[in-house]
């Protein structure tokens, strides 16, 4: 790395920070930022400090990764900047939304597999309600590995309807492993 650098990248999840945290987990980043948890000022504060810590130790990159929709108010434009001028002449700071270039392209092997494998069961759960003239709407997803066909009745308990997200997100249990992943190695 030519330079001391610290890159704030937005990505796209609305109004959860799924996407964010698993990014932040492959590639190590230093911070993320979700809609769950919001940003609060005293957050910022404390991770430029941390960033500026690292810096005058020899660090060289930084990242933070920020969910689209972690707060209204303090945009990755802000965070840049608050970043740019608080490190001083210890880092630069460069900012990158990355928005529809997330989307789109031609579907992995393991979407393949995971769109046969839910269709395949779809239609064998309709031949299934014809059969016994059991008719009931329903929708299909994995619950702990395996496929699962929730009636449509259960939905409003198990969805939040105004953050379009569930109720009990699984993977929120992983925030304190990014934050001990994203601590400096001891000196």
């Amino acid at each position: 790395v030519a330079s001391r650098r610290v890159f704030v990248v937005e990505v796209m999840g609305r109004n959860c920070g799924y996407l964010a945290l698993i990014i932040a987990l492959a590639t190590g980043a230093e911070r993320v930022y979700i809609n769950e948890e919001g940003i609060r000022s005293s957050d910022l504060i404390e991770d430029v400090k941390q960033l500026a810590v690292g810096f005058t130790r020899g660090k060289r990159l930084g990242l933070v990764i920020r969910n689209e929709s972690a707060n209204k108010v303090y945009s990755t434009a802000f965070i840049r900047a608050l970043f740019e001028e608080e490190g001083g002449d210890l880092f630069d700071v460069r900012e990158a939304i990355l928005g529809h270039l997330q989307q789109g392209g031609d579907p992995s092997p393991f979407d393949r597999i995971l769109a046969t494998r839910l269709t395949s069961n779809a239609l064998s759960h309709l031949q299934q309600q014809i059969e016994t003239n059991d008719i009931a709407c329903s929708c299909i997803g994995q619950v702990g590995g395996a496929l699962v066909f929730t009636d449509m009745e259960d939905v409003p308990r198990l969805f939040d309807m105004e953050k379009q997200r569930p109720k009990k997100q699984w993977w929120m249990e992983l925030r304190s492993v990014a934050r001990i992943l994203a601590k400096p190695a001891p000196h």
